[in-house]
């Protein structure tokens, strides 16, 4: 993650920006907010490839996403493709691209490779399902997410029944290092069977560090995986993978397995280490360290609502408790006077006594309990008189 440059926009259709993710061949990609909170990645078209082509490239990511869809696969959220800047947004996942994790922490143990192919052969496979290649699967597009593997950037991503790309026969389109023989000499009419070769060479830069083939440029990368005479380089793999990557990494197509045979190999090589596939699982996503990700600050509030806004004023007065020798004096002090529902006083005029026995003053002893929370010229309402009433009761009984 890197911080917002100055030429870079701070909104892109809702969302607002708060740094860079990364950046492709056809964009940038930034990490943006939705009104309600929503993380999501946000590719935009750099303005210098913003061509006719690029602009039909970024309309088939568009429907391609549109139209796939599962757990290891980063959900489609929003596009504007005839924008002036087309962007497309799409499920942020808080984790690593694969080449950065190796690049830094060092190639996956067994199992953990082994559980990262399995899963990616399961999230391919809804790709082939729904009629799509991914056509540039490589370490780049592969997202270690606390939840498991994340395959990203659908940008070469063509409809398997269609018969015609958006390049001419005999351009090569993708990252050559990961690519299929058939794709590195530029054929049109691909399977997913090249798909397959590219999960094999995944594997085995997670596991080893690096690629089948390397070279000084990529026409001579592209030779040497078209050569049956020069095999892949397997230097490093473990050997319970040797035969499982060699068949997928196959010159030719027919001898390269399916997906499903894919994951029920690795499931055998995970067993055979006494795991099962979830425990695998787990030992894979504990290596995903916790992303820290950049808050947006509050959003400036319009200049209306700020000369709107009144003072706080308290409705309600707090009685101070009065101590008894801040009592005021005797001839200070008010009768209480009871109402009833009609507003009648009942503070004595009904009331009976015995005239037989005239009532003496009370002493200062008999005399009932002030509140020490009454004052003078202070009348509570109802409630607030059988509370305080309560909290005398209590107040002289306790102890403390």
């Amino acid at each position: 993650m890197e911080p917002l440059r100055d030429d870079d926009p701070r909104t892109i259709g809702v969302y607002r920006l708060a740094c860079r993710l990364g950046a492709g061949g056809m964009g940038q990609v930034y990490l943006g907010e939705s009104p309600a909170g929503q993380l999501v990645a946000v590719k935009v078209i750099k303005p210098s490839v913003l061509d006719e082509d690029s602009r039909a490239r970024f309309l088939l990511e568009v429907d391609s996403l549109r139209t796939v869809y599962g757990p290891f696969i980063a959900s489609f959220v929003a596009a504007d493709a005839h924008a002036e800047r087309p962007w497309l947004a799409v499920e942020f996942v808080p984790g690593p691209d694969l080449l950065a994790h190796v690049t830094e922490r060092g190639p996956l143990p067994l199992v953990e490779t082994a559980s990262l192919g399995a899963l990616l052969a399961e999230g391919l496979g809804t790709v082939h399902e729904a009629g799509l290649l991914h056509r540039d699967l490589k370490p780049q597009n592969i997202l270690l997410a606390p939840s498991g593997p994340k395959v990203i950037d659908f940008g070469l991503a063509v409809l398997a029944e269609r018969r015609s790309t958006l390049t001419a026969t005999g351009v090569v389109v993708g990252s050559v290092l990961c690519m299929s023989p058939e794709q590195t000499q530029g054929g049109q009419h691909l399977d997913p069977a090249a798909d397959v070769y590219a999960l094999g060479a995944v594997l085995l830069y997670a596991a080893t560090g690096h690629y089948p083939y390397t070279g000084t440029s990529w026409q001579a990368i592209a030779r040497r995986i078209e050569d049956p005479a020069v095999p892949p380089d397997l230097s490093g793999l473990p050997p319970q993978l040797v035969p499982l990557i060699s068949a997928m990494l196959a010159l030719d197509l027919a001898d390269r397995p399916t997906l499903t045979q894919v994951t029920e190999q690795l499931v055998r090589v995970i067993a055979g280490q006494g795991l099962t596939a979830v425990r695998a699982k787990r030992r894979l996503t504990a290596l995903t360290p916790e992303t820290a990700l950049p808050e947006l600050p509050l959003p400036p509030e319009p200049p209306e609502l700020l000369e709107s806004r009144t003072a706080y004023t308290p409705t309600v007065v707090d009685v101070a408790v009065r101590e008894d020798d801040e009592a005021p004096p005797q001839d200070q002090e008010q009768e209480d006077v009871s109402w009833d529902g009609d507003g009648d006083d009942t503070s004595g005029a009904d009331t009976p006594f015995d005239e037989a026995a005239p009532a003496a003053p009370p002493t200062p002893s008999e005399r009932p309990a002030r509140s020490r929370s009454a004052r003078p010229g202070v009348r509570f309402s109802a409630p607030l008189r059988i509370a305080e009433a309560l909290r005398a009761a209590y107040a002289s009984d306790a102890r403390f």
